[in-house]
């Protein structure tokens, strides 16, 4: 059953990404079309076509490769000029990508249609660039909406899941009890499972978190507990335990110190577990999650390189990956099947894999806003500078030659090289050093 659903997780998390892919592409076309356009095609996927359809001008369809989608657009670029004035000279390699750029954008083009991407006003050619990543924005926002306002997040509640029957030291690094252990204050004051804290040292508690933060400040001070069995309260006495706890920073990780050993703190212990249930969040948390992840997610493309990097010598020396690190497509699919089969009621694992999609969705609206061809921030930079040029050109009195793109292919096949290549890093980092969430 745990290999099924870790394939189910898996194919989920296929689906949802090809989904949202497929409405990236729908965020182009449709203000695209709005602004008459001609759109030969929209396709999800590269390479060889697998099925396709013809719907009035436009060809819908699926490719081979699931690595991405396109849409086809009359005039993407101006037509190349025609004046005679001599061209930069490149390499052979490099002249002949730029020529084979405009041959594919001229084959789009139709005498006497003005229906045509590079003639739209620069307003109009930024939305519709800017229609696919926010499509995967609004996307992002709906999933988180689900996950945090319709599933809910994962809340420890006052009722007591399991009671420990010892107290072992965090730096003993072992789980079982021994004849020498001593007994767990919560066992020895006669606490059971399905017991509800109602109040610790005469504080009420609405809250597991509550409790702990009273029990943890409390190490050996005798603390009156009362809780609500089947109904009927009653006050036992719990003195707790001094023990350590390895200290973790912000991020869980453990904080070590110049010798590299974990480090750990003291506090009461009182042997208690809390129940897990999911309490809905207010509607608004999902936008201001999906928020927040964004500024993590942008701090995180910024350094890309270093990360892609930083993965690089994790992968060849074998040191755990860092959580917060970029992944592949690999990566995400992984972590969908380990949420799928976590021992763990079906909605958590539902809203793990959907809060997982929400992420996926903001790293493709972050991405794609990177100022560089062939990414979608690349032509909105194009559509910028042309209306730079014209507004120079207004100011002097003259008419300016719209900007020729194509001019760009070489830095963008080094864009792309070097994609190619942070991806086939991150690729092989998740097949033999993925992360470990779990």
């Amino acid at each position: 059953m745990t290999a099924i659903a870790f394939l189910i997780g898996v194919v989920v998390l296929v689906v949802g990404l090809a989904v949202s892919i497929a409405l990236h592409e729908i965020g182009h076309l449709l203000p695209a079309k709005l602004f008459g356009v001609r759109v030969g095609q929209y396709m999800i996927g590269f390479g060889p076509t697998l099925w396709s359809k013809r719907i009035g001008e436009t060809e819908y369809g699926f490719k081979l490769l699931p690595l991405g989608g396109f849409i086809s657009m009359a005039g993407m670029y101006p037509p190349a000029p025609d004046d005679g004035a001599p061209e930069k000279k490149r390499s052979r390699f490099f002249a002949t990508m730029v020529q084979d750029a405009r041959d594919a954008n001229a084959e789009t083009l139709i005498a006497a249609d003005d229906r045509v991407f590079y003639k739209l006003p620069v307003y109009k050619r930024i939305i519709v660039m800017l229609g696919g990543p926010i499509m995967n924005l609004i996307l992002a926002f709906v999933l988180s909406a689900i996950a945090l306002s319709g599933i809910g997040v994962a809340t420890a509640t006052t009722t007591v899941a399991a009671v420990s029957q010892c107290v072992i030291p965090a730096s003993d690094n072992r789980t079982d009890c021994t004849s020498t252990d001593p007994v767990a204050p919560a066992a020895a004051a006669g606490i059971q499972p399905g017991d509800k804290i109602v109040s610790v040292d005469g504080t009420p508690v609405s809250t597991f978190a509550e409790a702990a933060a009273i029990i943890q400040k409390s190490p050996g001070q005798a603390l009156s507990v009362v809780i609500d069995r089947a109904g009927t309260q009653q006050t036992v006495s719990v003195t707790p335990a001094q023990t350590d706890r390895a200290v973790t920073d912000a991020q869980g990780k453990a904080v070590t110190d110049a010798s590299g050993a974990p480090e750990y703190e003291t506090l009461g212990f009182a042997g208690l577990t809390a129940q897990q249930t999911l309490v809905p969040q207010p509607i608004w948390a999902g936008p201001e999650a999906t928020i927040q992840q964004v500024g993590s997610v942008a701090q995180i493309m910024t350094q890309l390189p270093v990360r892609v990097y930083d993965t690089a010598v994790d992968l060849f020396t074998g040191q755990p990956r860092d959580p917060n690190g970029p992944l592949s497509v690999v990566g995400a699919g992984r972590l969908a099947g380990e949420f799928a089969a976590i021992d763990a009621p079906i909605l958590d694992r539902v809203g793990a894999i959907i809060g997982l999609l929400a992420a996926l969705n903001i790293a493709l609206f972050v991405f794609n806003l990177i100022p560089l061809l062939p990414l979608d921030g690349g032509h909105v930079v194009v559509a910028l500078w042309d209306g730079i040029k014209r507004w120079f050109a207004r100011l002097r009195g003259t008419v300016a030659r719209p900007v020729d793109a194509t001019k760009l292919v070489p830095l963008t096949f080094v864009v792309v090289v070097l994609l190619v290549g942070m991806g086939g890093v991150l690729f092989l980092a998740d097949v033999f050093n993925p992360v470990q969430l779990l």
